[in-house]
C-alpha cells in the first residue's frame, strides 16, 4: 500500500518544498499537468525516468539504496488493513487535513524567509 503511493508522496513533498502547484512543476519538467495529477493520486506509477525527470525539475535527485527487508510496512499494512471502512476513511480525512496544514505552513515560513 505505502510503496503504491510513494512516488506521489515524493512529488507533492518535492511541490511543496518549492511552493509549487502541479501546473509549475509539470511546466518545468514538461510534462502534462494531467501526469502529475495522476502521479499524485497513486492512479498512475510512473516509470523512473518520469519521477526522476519531475524530482530534477524541482532541483531533487531520487536516490536509492538497497538495505536488508523491514517488516516495518508490513507491519503497518496490517494495522490499516484491520480498521473498519470509517477509520479508515477518518485516517485517510487526517492524513489529508495534516498534510495540507504542512503545506501551508511551509510556504508561509518561504514568505517569511523572502521577505527577510
Amino acid at each position: 500500500m505505502y510503496a503504491e503511493r510513494l512516488a506521489g508522496s515524493l512529488l507533492l513533498l518535492a511541490r511543496i518544498e518549492r511552493g509549487w502547484t502541479q501546473r509549475q512543476l509539470a511546466a518545468a519538467a514538461g510534462v502534462p499537468v494531467s501526469t502529475v495529477a495522476r502521479i499524485e493520486t497513486g492512479v498512475r506509477q510512473p516509470s523512473l525516468v518520469t519521477l526522476s525527470r519531475l524530482l530534477a525539475a524541482a532541483d531533487l535527485e531520487l536516490r536509492t539504496r538497497i538495505e536488508a527487508y523491514d517488516d516495518h510496512d508490513d507491519i503497518l499494512d496490517a494495522r490499516q488493513a484491520a480498521l473498519s471502512d470509517a477509520a479508515r476513511e477518518a485516517a485517510e480525512l487526517a492524513r489529508e487535513r495534516t498534510s495540507g496544514v504542512l503545506a501551508a505552513a511551509r510556504l508561509s515560513m518561504k514568505a517569511d524567509d523572502s521577505v527577510r
